[in-house]
């Protein structure tokens, strides 16, 4: 394919959730919101596809705000690639797997859509300006998202989503300011950040700043408490988006901005960051094995998994900065599989409650045999998508302090108890007077949950397509640190 070609797919794969986002605020019918998100997802994840196949970087570049210095410029390589693969498929599993709301179904279908935007924004741009631009138009239609259609407590919740985010975002504009006006000639491309000169103690001041934007979007220790309630209080459509994809924004902007920026600041700080990481996964899979909430254990889950992605970015280790990458596509189709399968139970059966479940197996074979591959998948089993990741970032962790390896690998055991325990509640013993009228799987929902299992098995047992993909790019970032 040729490059002009490669170019309009990067800017459609912005331009068409953006453009069908604002036309689905005007369909009068939820029916034909939901059948807009359909086509606009099905063709995003076409054009995904499509440009992901092609090696090399796609780069597209025109003038924006010529008197600021700014630029629409959009970079594609490995670690782009990857994750808007992700974002392209997580949106059509989303919209087959939920229904859509009762209440303005069209302004629904609509904020998704402008979330997908933002979403491609951020993993392509490569501009700071456009960046940051992306970064809120990924979060605010998800303010609105969870206040109108989330549960009972989805004010108080949001609100302090609300807050947690809003801090992030000022600490992130203050420091692309900051980096901005140190310059001769002020602009935002990539390459005039990285070219700016900052003293050790500059460099150590604007690297917090980032740092804790991104940290309070990942989420990680202890900057997560907003994360577990607005998991279980938002739509599950939109937290599977959160926890899928959202999350991948914090753990992608280190990577690509953070620590090519402020390489000495990084070094300076990595052990403090990577053992606080640490820290964290053991206090997620401790709180995990207590919850009895299948949604809050997936929460916590989740920041187990993202706590050891965080310390692997910090142990300045180019095996651990590969398994990150794997694992950044890895997690985000499993943790997409779990929420449906708790949606599914939710819907069914009108409780989450671990304890009030069991024999599952006897009812919905079919949904229990997904959910077992799903669970051991969570636990990174050899031969799937998982594992690769998770060897390589503890063969960095290794590699940097064997200690810390050490201290971290107890996770992979907690991990193991409270995802088994979790399977047994639900599927295994004896059916009781609510899981006795438990129904098993329609086609729709179980060609979903093949298509991920799919996934799941082909890229843990042949995992070098995803390598090949990022390889490169790995490479050149880790050069760059």
């Amino acid at each position: 394919m040729d490059p002009e070609k490669q170019q309009m797919i990067a800017v459609l794969l912005m331009a068409l959730p953006l453009a069908g986002g604002l036309l689905a605020f005007a369909l009068p019918q939820g029916k034909a919101a939901k059948n807009l998100s359909w086509v606009v997802a099905g063709l995003v994840l076409a054009l995904a596809a499509t440009l992901c196949l092609q090696p090399g970087t796609t780069q597209f570049q025109a003038s924006w705000l010529p008197a600021l210095g700014a630029q629409f410029s959009l970079e594609l390589n490995g670690l782009s690639k990857i994750l808007v693969l992700l974002t392209a498929l997580a949106f059509p599993l989303v919209l087959g797997s939920t229904p859509n709301p009762s209440h303005q179904p069209g302004a629904y279908q609509a904020l998704m859509l402008l979330t997908q935007a933002g979403l491609m924004g951020v993993f392509m741009a490569s501009d700071a300006l456009l960046f940051y631009f992306c970064w809120e138009l990924a979060l605010i239609p998800v303010y609105f998202l969870c206040s109108i259609w989330g549960g009972e407590k989805r004010i108080a919740v949001t609100f302090k989503f609300f807050i947690y985010t809003f801090v992030g975002s000022l600490l992130l504009l203050v420091g692309i300011l900051y980096v901005y006006f140190q310059q001769a000639q002020p602009s935002f491309s990539w390459q005039a950040f990285h070219a700016v000169s900052l003293s050790a103690k500059e460099q150590a001041m604007v690297f917090w700043l980032f740092f804790l934007a991104f940290a309070i979007k990942m989420p990680i220790f202890p900057l997560h408490t907003w994360q577990p309630d607005a998991y279980e209080q938002s739509p599950t459509g939109v937290t599977m988006i959160l926890s899928g994809v959202m999350v991948k924004m914090g753990l992608y902007a280190v990577i690509r901005w953070l620590l090519p920026l402020f390489p000495e600041a990084s070094h300076q700080f990595a052990s403090l960051i990577a053992w606080t990481a640490v820290a964290g996964m053991l206090y997620a899979s401790l709180i995990a094995i207590r919850q009895d909430d299948f949604k809050r254990l997936i929460a916590y889950s989740s920041i187990a998994h993202i706590g050891l992605m965080a310390a692997g970015l910090f142990v300045h280790q180019a095996v651990a900065l590969q398994g990150v990458v794997l694992q950044l596509f890895a997690h985000g189709i499993n943790v997409i599989g779990l929420w449906i399968m708790a949606d599914r139970v939710e819907r069914q059966l009108g409780t989450r409650q671990l304890s009030a479940l069991g024999g599952l197996a006897q009812k919905a074979p079919t949904m229990a045999i997904f959910l077992v591959v799903l669970s051991l998948a969570n636990i990174a089993l050899p031969l799937t998508n998982a594992f690769v990741g998770e060897f390589l970032m503890f063969n960095g962790l290794f590699r940097y302090n064997m200690w810390m390896a050490a201290v971290g690998g107890i996770s992979i055991i907690l991990a193991a108890v409270y995802t088994l325990n979790m399977v047994q509640k639900i599927i295994f013993g004896q059916t009781n007077a609510l899981t006795e009228s438990a129904q098993d799987l329609d086609a729709p929902q179980a060609l979903l949950l093949a298509i991920l299992v799919a996934v799941i098995l082909l890229t843990g047992v042949y995992p070098q397509p995803l390598i090949q993909l990022t390889q490169d790019t790995v490479q050149t970032l880790f050069a760059q640190r």
